[in-house]
């Protein structure tokens, strides 16, 4: 583990990164810091990152999908405990529909491919930072066009289903049955071209259809 400063300016992002590879660490960390994001520590296992979330209260932690001794599952389930008010970006070389739905199952906020330009990052971090998700386009296999529109009704159950919860719970949420939200959802789920709801959903914020 790797502390890289003792602090940040009042209202600065703060961040901490946890990767196997030294290189991705420090290019990554000089870049976000270039960009005006502290950051206050690497690791390089999930029991660093883990130790860095229970000394630090980063705003945002950017993380491997395949961090050593870990399964991402586990791990952001504990790191959330540690630091419940950190939000967790998954930094993946696994540009796969199941490395997403791996992340987002696992709880995190934003998913983005490593070999995304660095400005994407640094966008990712800002708006997962301000309370927002953020899918890599790559993962929906979209274009990115916003020309799709979509019922009130149609956002609403993609915004509970982003957000975790599972037809029942979401149809409960919103006092209908749980067979209308099945049925909202592939209405959604044809007009984003989707074949899954994780796809349906990540193609819905990446289109800032939702948000």
């Amino acid at each position: 583990m790797s502390t890289e400063g003792a602090g940040a300016p009042d209202g600065a992002i703060t961040c901490a990164l946890a990767d196997d590879h030294p290189a991705v660490l420090a290019a990554v960390s000089a870049y976000l810091e270039q960009e005006g994001i502290a950051v206050l520590a690497t690791a390089r296992t999930g029991d660093e990152l883990l130790e860095t979330l229970r000394q630090q209260r980063p705003t945002v932690a950017l993380l491997d999908l395949r961090m050593p001794g870990m399964a991402t599952g586990e791990l952001i389930s504990k790191a959330t405990m540690v630091a419940p008010t950190t939000a967790f970006i998954v930094y993946t070389g696994y540009a796969t529909p199941g490395a997403l739905a791996e992340a987002l199952d696992a709880g995190a906020r934003g998913v983005i491919a490593k070999d995304a330009p660095l400005p994407d990052l640094v966008r990712a971090i800002h708006h997962v930072a301000g309370g927002g998700r953020y899918i890599d386009a790559v993962f929906s296999g979209a274009a990115q066009g916003t020309d799709v529109s979509l019922t009130a009704r149609e956002r609403d159950v993609l915004r509970l289903l982003a957000d975790g919860l599972s037809n029942e719970e979401a149809a409960k949420r919103l006092y209908i049955s749980p067979e209308t939200v099945r049925t909202h959802l592939q209405k959604s789920m044809a007009k984003l071209n989707a074949r899954t709801r994780v796809e349906a959903v990540a193609t819905a914020l990446r289109r800032s259809l939702i948000s």
